[in-house]
């Protein structure tokens, strides 16, 4: 069966899932305050209701608590985001993903509910200054303060070498997850696999053990 997610604010954040999921094939309920908003998506997700999120009995006359996965997506309203984690949360919802404006906000997200909190602004911000500040990083993922999954471009200097050729993993602590060739995902590699100048490495493990891997084996220039 497909999953069922409901989206409750429809700012650039919670428009962009909504298109995500809905492209996935999943069934979406977009709610917003907004019949504007709400008349743009109409065409994009399974149903689209104006709708208050901080409303409890809004909330229960949509069934809310059979969706699979809520994502809270309200912009500036600090106040409403919470109001609708913490009702939410009482009405039983399986899982529950909100935006949060700040550490703080997070914090308190956290305390009443909410079982995932994701600040897209600075997520995007970290991954944007990792492409600005190396040429080799293609995209960054942020898994904690201290982990994350890392797709780097192969230059010269690990051209035509194998994964036990550079034992990676035991010289520098970190695992390939996979080697993107020509738009063809290699997901575990063999220990035998060539690497070619241009593949994509997507590699997993503790930043600072990212950074010595990418000093010792990725071209400067």
């Amino acid at each position: 069966m497909k999953k069922q997610f409901a989206v409750i604010g429809l700012g650039r954040f919670g428009g962009s899932i909504c298109r995500s999921l809905s492209e996935q094939g999943m069934e979406v309920l977009a709610i917003d305050t907004d019949e504007e908003k709400i008349n743009i998506y109409s065409s994009v997700v399974t149903h689209a209701v104006v709708a208050d999120g901080a409303d409890e009995a809004a909330l229960r006359s949509l069934g809310i608590r059979n969706f699979d996965h809520v994502i809270v997506a309200i912009g500036d309203n600090i106040q409403a985001s919470i109001l609708t984690t913490l009702i939410l949360d009482e009405l039983g919802v399986k899982h529950i993903t909100v935006k949060a404006q700040n550490d703080y906000h997070e914090r308190v997200l956290n305390k009443i509910g909410a079982h995932k909190v994701v600040h897209p602004e600075r997520d995007m911000g970290v991954r944007i200054a990792h492409n600005i500040v190396s040429k080799n990083v293609l995209d960054y993922l942020e898994l904690s303060k201290d982990y994350s999954i890392v797709e780097l471009i192969v230059g010269d200097r690990m051209n035509n070498k194998t994964l036990v050729e550079l034992n990676i993993r035991a010289k520098y602590g970190v695992n390939i997850m996979a080697i993107k060739r020509d738009g063809v995902i290699n997901v575990s590699p063999y220990a035998t696999e060539k690497i070619l100048k241009g593949d994509i490495l997507i590699v997993i493990g503790a930043v600072l053990d990212i950074n010595k891997l990418e000093d010792a084996l990725f071209d400067k220039d």
